[in-house]
C-alpha cells in the first residue's frame, strides 16, 4: 500500500491537468450508501428493485411510492464532505485538478469547495415544478409529506436527477469528454464502471496516468497504470500537495 501511495504521489506531483471521475464510493465515507456493494441498495429488499423505483416510468406512474423510497434512501440532508471531497477541492485550489466529473447527486464536491463540477446525474438540491418550472431547494422537498407539490400551481415537483430511462444532459456529457481528452492524468474513484454511458467516458483518456481507486475490482483494471483497492478517502488523505 505504501508503495502505491508513493507512486500516486509522484503521478500527481508531475501533473497539472488532472481530472477526477467519481461514483457512489466517493460518498460512502460520508454515510451515503452506494448501490452495488454488499450493503448497497441493490442488495436490500423492497417491493420493487431500486432500479425500477428510480426509473422515469415508475416516477410518473407511482409518484408517491417513488418519493417514499427517495426520502428514505436518496436524501441525506446531514451528509458532510469527507477526506476525498476535501482533498479534491484542495487539488483544484492549487491549480492541479481541472475538473470533477461525478455520478453522484449529493452536492458534496461543491460543499467541500470544488468549483468545476460536472454532475452527470443531476442533483437532489435542484427541484422543479413539472408544470410552471418553479425552483425548489432540497429542504422544501425533504420536508414535504407525500408527493411534493408546487406552492404556486399545485403540480408535482420533480428532482433534477437523471432517472433510469432518461438521457444525460448533452452539454455536461460533452464538457466531461473534453475535460478527459485534455487531461494529463485521470483518477477514477468509487465507481464499479458498470453504468453506461458514464462508464464509457474512460475511453476518451489517451494518457499514461490512469488511476483506479475502488474497494473492489473493475472491468478496466487491466488498462490502468495504477490500481488501489482501498477506501478513496483513506488513500487521498495521504497525498501531500506541493
Amino acid at each position: 500500500m505504501n508503495d502505491k501511495i508513493t507512486q500516486l504521489q509522484k503521478m500527481i506531483d508531475s501533473s497539472d491537468n488532472i481530472v477526477f471521475f467519481g461514483g457512489a464510493g466517493v460518498s460512502t465515507e460520508s454515510g451515503i450508501p452506494d448501490f452495488r456493494s454488499v450493503d448497497g441498495l441493490y442488495n436490500q429488499k423492497y417491493d420493487y428493485p431500486p432500479e425500477t423505483i428510480l426509473s422515469h416510468t415508475f416516477f410518473m406512474s407511482y409518484t408517491e411510492e417513488f418519493y417514499k423510497f427517495y426520502h428514505d434512501k436518496i436524501i441525506f440532508e446531514n451528509a458532510r464532505p469527507n477526506a476525498a471531497h476535501l482533498k479534491l477541492a484542495e487539488l483544484e485550489d492549487k491549480g492541479k485538478l481541472k475538473a470533477v466529473i461525478t455520478q453522484n447527486i449529493d452536492n458534496l464536491h461543491q460543499a467541500a469547495g470544488s468549483r468545476n463540477v460536472y454532475e452527470l446525474h443531476g442533483s437532489i438540491h435542484r427541484n422543479y415544478c413539472m408544470k410552471c418550472g418553479k425552483f425548489f431547494d432540497l429542504s422544501y422537498v425533504a420536508n414535504s409529506e407525500g408527493i411534493p407539490k408546487c406552492d404556486k400551481c399545485a403540480e408535482t415537483i420533480k428532482p433534477d436527477v437523471v432517472l433510469y430511462e432518461e438521457s444525460l444532459d448533452s452539454q455536461i456529457l460533452t464538457d466531461s469528454i473534453t475535460a478527459i481528452q485534455q487531461a494529463d492524468m485521470l483518477i477514477i474513484g468509487g465507481t464499479s464502471l458498470a453504468v453506461y454511458p458514464a462508464a464509457g467516458l474512460i475511453n476518451y483518456y489517451t494518457g499514461n496516468k490512469l488511476v483506479l481507486l475502488n474497494k473492489s475490482a473493475t472491468p478496466y483494471d487491466n488498462r490502468a497504470d495504477l490500481v488501489i483497492n482501498e477506501p478513496i478517502g483513506e488513500v487521498l488523505s495521504q497525498i501531500k500537495i506541493q
